[in-house]
């Protein structure tokens, strides 16, 4: 058996071994051993093996999957690994387990001119939890490789850290590259013992002050959402929360802040809030108690305001009459801002993002103005919308990857909703393989022709440069492009016709197309969110007043 067979063999068992059960990979010549392994032991029901053309889509369907479990990436040399690097970071800063596995030249290769062949160790520096590189070695050619997978795997999943994110195996193959036999792997090896780090004890916190709970991305991993309904304070929760169903979460609560935040004594923090500017404002004021609640060993505090951090906490005792009566003035704003946003008014970005998540199943969100839209309408979702979004960077890139990501691993429909630059950003993860599995998989794009977030923001306001350097329009065909990678296309005009698209069954791939005005994006933005101000601002004055004393 040639040694780099006998190493790609022992490094799939050991993932195995560890608990990895879905494997994506971007074919290439290097990484052939571990190719036929995978094969192998897919074909021995040892794991899922998805395959994809391009590495960095390849990485953020891995990425997907890991949401809900531990998935590997694997690569071949060269340019190949640089391309997994965007998944990497958005693992990093979003705590999952994602298992970069790169195929590299031997020793003897590197520095001396060979054909894809760069300097691969450490390449994704700090972003990742773990690095090893097993060099090629032909006499032993599967030591030490159950402790290093063991490890990689544990520190991906922050089973003793309490840390889950990326690690990263750059595993050197020599020729021969092709097995001269076959592999037969036998019965699953069994998983590896581990025991889990525990986090401390709650805090207790005492009632009175008049207290918010900021919940960010992932913040249901950090407090559970029927605690959190136990507390009885106002939550202002981002769309990825998992708390935005909470009885007590502020329709628009970005807008609420601003009427209402003047008010607050303590912040509560759970997971990660990076949307809001108005939630950053009252997170960043020195006045007021600000207590973070982490459940991994990492935390949230952006301005260095906050003078706790806990694993969780306990109010002492029922909410108060003082108590009730100020959450009670948060939701009369909520419930004004409901009234808004159920006015009759032209198909826009909250429109349909609260459509979406009033029809129920995965949804994903993209970044810049998708996520936004959610965040106006996401306290009135439906019960059991399962609301996913790409935070941990933010970034535009693979959001239609993660999307397919996710179907694989729940085996369940995934809607998508995305501007027109991130759906072209990412368009290579709408190809399929006539020999992969079909993904249940509706990408709804909000066309504007262009970057409209970049027209909320003070860049609007130069209307002689920001055609050019910031709504960049592209005059997409989407249609073209949909079907081209055999995706079913539909164009939406109104509410009734997205109404019954989203009541459709979802089967297989496909595109909606909702087009807006791009030229009016920050003209409607303005009038929908001074609307909802004055509305809650208005509400909050018909109070008795009992919280202001």
């Amino acid at each position: 058996m040639s040694p780099s067979a006998t190493r790609a063999r022992a490094l799939v068992t050991a993932l195995v071994a560890s608990g990895v059960r879905d494997v994506v990979l971007a074919p290439g010549s290097r990484s052939a051993p571990l190719a036929y392994a995978l094969h192998a032991a897919e074909r021995a029901g040892w794991l899922e093996l998805h395959v994809r053309i391009d590495e960095r889509s390849a990485a953020f369907v891995a990425l997907g999957i890991a949401r809900h479990r531990p998935a590997a990436v694997v690569t071949t040399s060269g340019t190949a690994v640089a391309n997994l690097y965007p998944a990497v970071l958005e693992a990093a800063h979003s705590g999952l387990p994602l298992l970069a596995i790169t195929a590299d030249r031997p020793h003897e290769l590197r520095g001396v001119g060979a054909n894809q062949t760069t300097d691969q160790v450490k390449l994704f520096g700090s972003a990742v939890r773990y690095f090893a590189e097993l060099p090629a070695d032909d006499d032993a050619p599967g030591r030490g490789i159950d402790a290093v997978t063991t490890r990689a795997v544990l520190a991906a999943t922050g089973t003793r850290t309490r840390a889950p994110g990326p690690a990263h195996l750059n595993v050197a193959f020599r020729d021969p590259l092709v097995p001269d036999g076959e592999w037969s792997p036998g019965p699953v090896p069994g998983p590896l013992q581990v025991v889990a780090s525990s986090g401390g004890a709650p805090v207790e916190l005492p009632r009175g002050p008049r207290t918010v709970v900021v919940a960010g991305d992932g913040a249901a991993r950090v407090a559970d959402p029927g605690i959190v309904a136990g507390w009885g304070w106002p939550v202002i929760a981002e769309p990825s929360s998992g708390l935005c169903h909470v009885p007590t979460a502020v329709l628009a609560g970005r807008i609420a802040v601003e009427v209402l935040g003047a008010q607050v004594e303590r912040v509560v923090v759970l997971g990660k809030p990076t949307l809001s500017r108005p939630v950053g404002r009252l997170l960043a004021r020195t006045d007021i108690e600000v207590l973070v609640a982490s459940g991994s060993a990492d935390w949230a505090d952006v301005t260095g305001t906050a003078q706790q951090v806990v694993d969780g906490i306990s109010p002492t005792g029922p909410a108060g009459a003082a108590e009730q009566a100020w959450v009670t003035r948060w939701l009369r704003a909520s419930a004004a801002a409901a009234r808004v946003l159920d006015q009759p008014r032209e198909l826009d970005g909250p429109a349909v993002a609260a459509a979406m998540l009033h029809a129920g199943g995965t949804v994903l969100l993209g970044a810049s103005m998708a996520v936004r839209d959610a965040d106006l309408v996401c306290a009135d979702a439906a019960r059991g919308t399962q609301i996913v979004a790409n935070r941990g960077l933010a970034g535009i890139d693979g959001t239609l990857s993660t999307g397919a990501g996710l179907a694989l691993a729940t085996g369940r429909p995934v809607r998508v909703l995305v501007g027109d630059l991130t759906f072209q950003h990412d368009l290579g993860g709408l190809a399929r393989g006539p020999l992969e599995t079909e993904v249940d998989l509706q990408v709804i794009v909000l066309n504007d022709d262009g970057g409209s977030i970049f027209a909320t923001l003070e860049h609007g306001e130069r209307a002689e440069t920001f055609e050019r350097i910031f709504r960049t329009p592209q005059g997409l065909d989407l249609a073209s492009l949909a079907t081209g990678f055999g995706a079913r296309y539909t164009e939406v005009v109104d509410a009734e016709r997205l109404a019954g698209v989203l009541a459709s069954p979802l089967s297989g791939r496909s595109v909606v197309e909702v087009r807006l005005d791009g030229a009016t994006a920050r003209e409607r933005n303005q009038r929908l969110s001074d609307s909802i101000r004055a509305a809650m601002a208005a509400a909050a004055d018909e109070s008795d007043g009992s919280t202001a004393t």
